[in-house]
C-alpha cells in the first residue's frame, strides 16, 4: 500500500496526522508519513506515534515496505500495536532529522570539492562520510574543509527537480555514485539542485539553504581499499 511521503514536499514538517493502513511483524504502515525510510546512506527516522488516548508508541526505525512507496514504521520491542483504521499523531525526532539533513546536504558539497567518482557513503546523526575512487595523495583535509566551507558561505537555496527515467538515461553524468544507482521504474527521478554548485539524483532530505550547514570539519581520511578512500566529516555548531 502506497504511503503519502510528506517529507518530499516539506522536509521541515515535524507533526502530522495519519491513519493506520496495516500492522504486521515488520511494523506499522500509515496512509501518510513524516518519517524518511532508510535509503541512500541516510538512516531511517525515529520519533513517536501518539494515540488518541495519549499513549505514545516509539518509532525506533523506518524502512521501505515491499510495495512501491510503502513505508514501515518499526516500533520499539514489546510496544503495543495500533489498530487498522486508527488515527494517530506523528511526532518526528526533529533534532536527529535536522542533523541528518545538514550532513546529507554537506555530502553533496563534499562530492563537488573532491573531483572523483563516489564509491560509497553513509550518514549518522553525528558524522557522515563519502568514499572516493581517487589516489590517496590527492586528498588534503585542510583543502577539502576550506573549499567546502567556502561553498557553504555562499548561502545558496537548494531546489528539488523531477525528471523522467528517459531524461536521466540521456544524462548519465548526473549520477556521481558508483555503488548506489537512483531508483528507476516509477517514471520519474528526483534531483537535488544546488544552483551553480551541484545537481544529482537524490531522494534524501536536505536543508533549504546550504548556510544551515554552518561549517564542516574533516575528522578522518583513510584508505578502505583500492577504490575506496574515505573522507569523514562532522558539523561545527
Amino acid at each position: 500500500m502506497a504511503t503519502e511521503l510528506l517529507f518530499r514536499s516539506d522536509a521541515y514538517a515535524k507533526v502530522a496526522g495519519a491513519t493506520v493502513l496495516a500492522v504486521g511483524d515488520k511494523g506499522v504502515e500509515l496512509d501518510r508519513t513524516l518519517f524518511y525510510p532508510l535509503g541512500g546512506g541516510q538512516p531511517g527516522d525515529t520519533g513517536t506515534l501518539v494515540r488518541a488516548n495519549g499513549e505514545r508508541l516509539q518509532v525506533v526505525d523506518t524502512r521501505k515496505g515491499d510495495a512501491l512507496e510503502s513505508i514501515v514504521h518499526v516500533l520499539s520491542p514489546g510496544s503495543a500495536q495500533p489498530d487498522i483504521g486508527e488515527a494517530l499523531t506523528l511526532e518526528l525526532d526533529w533534532a536527529r532529522r535536522y542533523a541528518l539533513m545538514r550532513l546529507h546536504t554537506a555530502l553533496h558539497l563534499l562530492s563537488c570539492v573532491v573531483p572523483a567518482p563516489v564509491s560509497g557513503g553513509n550518514i549518522a546523526p553525528g558524522k557522515a562520510r563519502l568514499d572516493f575512487d581517487i589516489d590517496m595523495t590527492l586528498l588534503d583535509a585542510a583543502k577539502i574543509e576550506r573549499e567546502a566551507n567556502a561553498l557553504i558561505a555562499k548561502a545558496v537555496n537548494t531546489k528539488t527537480i523531477w525528471i523522467s527515467d528517459a531524461e536521466l538515461e540521456a544524462q548519465p553524468e548526473l549520477v556521481k555514485t558508483m555503488s548506489v544507482q537512483p531508483p528507476r521504474g516509477a517514471g520519474r527521478v528526483r534531483l537535488l539542485e544546488i544552483p551553480g554548485i551541484d545537481l544529482q539524483p537524490c531522494g534524501g532530505t536536505h536543508v533549504l539553504n546550504i548556510a544551515e550547514i554552518k561549517a564542516i570539519r574533516v575528522v578522518k581520511i583513510r584508505s578502505e581499499g583500492k577504490r575506496n578512500k574515505r573522507v569523514e566529516i562532522v558539523l561545527l555548531d
